[in-house]
């Protein structure tokens, strides 16, 4: 039991790290090495009483440097704490003082039952953090749920805008572990400009889809940069819809609507839209395949698709235990059913048989900052939170989640998927265009002949 307090604090940094329960216990039980410091302490507290009653068993071969043994009790101590220790005593014995056993250790007793304690609980924080609290169910509108949560509460508009996605970060912009060195909210709209380049489209869109549109940040933005388009924004949250709705009229944007609909099952017709974005919704889909298929579906011919999505890495080699465990949390606790690779996303793409040109990329090292970064934004400015003591417990474990997160992406278990493509005109459209310029050799023929 001595040995807890000696190591209570290594333990508890290991468990922040990620240490499995059963090794924090293991630790926990003690070992030599804390019984001998916590010796070598008392013997300096305490004097020679203390010296002469705490032994340990720790083997001359395993002793740390620089300590020797007490001939009487057999307890180690360091020449500096020893010489102390004789001070101390000699100065009780001329006062006519006393040392008793019991003042000597029920000082250390109290504090190995207290770190004890702190330590089991710390160990049962550790255990309920890492276990997933909202696993994905459609039946039960889990995702649609969650939003309507985080919309009503206010807490992630505020603190993250009206871009419910990640942000972009240049490689000087990158600076841990504070990660300072670009403001928060105007990362995300630089996102959504180096999504649009990367998408390809053209300037003059006419229809704009924004399938998982939050509270419909990125349909307003698009609003604002194509008036002449109009776009439309889904969701499956009622409170985001109305909340995405009623910014939309503050800002006294007409061309921009958003509707309940599920993007599985959309009711919109064939070739809807000539431009199709995806923004951090592909996580939720229990579906990818019906996904993609979907959202081509309702893109005309010609039009352009874009996608960026959370994606786990490409399978071979397979998944280790430990990564295999992290990918589990991270599917549960924010009501996701599954991740893909980007590789799969791609073939995904191909097999629709009518988009072209898919290109791929990976923007985990342009994103990565935003997800410590999104924790202290909240640390700096924390009064939104304090002054709601029923949200306390879900900030600590969504702040557990993107710590989560950060060291996924980090190691490269998971990968920030962007995908574009263009869908292939319809077969009609070449021999329409055939036939017209075919037109005026046919004119020219008919002229030479009726000469």
């Amino acid at each position: 039991k001595i040995s807890q307090v000696g190591l209570i604090s290594d333990a508890m940094a290991m468990g922040a790290a990620g240490m499995q329960s059963k090794q924090l216990i293991v630790l926990l039980l003690g070992s030599a090495t804390g019984s001998y410091a916590l010796a070598s302490r008392m013997g300096q507290l305490h004097g020679q009483t203390a010296a002469r009653h705490v032994g340990t068993s720790l083997p001359a071969s395993l002793r740390p440097h620089g300590l020797s043994r007490n001939g009487n009790a057999g307890t180690l101590v360091s020449p500096v704490q020893w010489n102390q220790g004789m001070q101390a005593a000699t100065t009780t014995s001329r006062t006519g003082g006393s040392v008793s056993m019991s003042a000597v250790l029920r000082l250390p007793m109290k504090a190995t039952v207290i770190a004890t304690i702190i330590g089991a609980l710390f160990v049962w924080l550790v255990k309920i953090l890492n276990t997933p609290s909202r696993v994905y169910d459609r039946d039960a509108n889990t995702v649609g749920r969650e939003y309507d949560a985080w919309t009503s509460e206010g807490i992630l508009e505020y603190y993250w805008g009206e871009h419910i996605h990640l942000g972009y970060y240049e490689e000087g912009q990158r600076r841990g572990p504070f990660y300072g060195g670009k403001d928060f909210i105007q990362a995300k709209y630089d996102f959504i400009d180096k999504m649009l380049a990367f998408s390809k489209v053209s300037s003059t869109p006419a229809s704009i889809l924004d399938v998982g549109c939050g509270i419909g940040g990125t349909s307003r933005y698009l609003a604002k940069k194509f008036p002449q388009a109009s776009v439309t924004g889904i969701t499956i949250s009622p409170e985001q819809q109305q909340r995405a709705t009623a910014l939309a009229k503050e800002r006294g944007l007409s061309n921009v609507k958003f509707e309940l609909v599920d993007a599985l099952d959309m009711k919109y017709p064939d070739n809807s839209f000539d431009f199709v974005w995806a923004c951090e919704s592909g996580e939720h889909m229990p579906d990818k395949t019906k996904y993609v298929e979907e959202m081509t579906r309702v893109l005309k011919p010609g039009g352009r698709i874009v996608i960026a999505t959370w994606c786990q890495r490409e399978e071979p080699p397979e998944f280790t235990k430990a990564e295999r465990k992290t990918l589990d949390y991270l599917y549960g606790e924010w009501t996701h059913p599954y991740f893909i690779s980007i590789e799969e996303y791609a073939r995904i793409m191909g097999r629709t048989g009518v988009l072209q040109e898919v290109v791929t990329d990976d923007w985990a090292s342009q994103t990565i900052p935003a997800w410590r970064q999104s924790i202290w934004v909240g640390v700096w400015d924390p009064w939104p939170v304090i002054r709601r003591p029923h949200l306390w417990w879900k900030v600590v474990r969504d702040a557990w989640c993107l710590e989560v997160m950060h060291r996924a992406f980090t190691k490269g278990l998971m990968q920030y998927g962007m995908m574009t493509a263009q869908k292939a005109p319809t077969p009609a459209e070449p021999v329409v265009a055939a036939a017209e310029a075919a037109e005026p050799v046919i004119e020219a023929a008919a002229a030479v002949a009726a000469d």
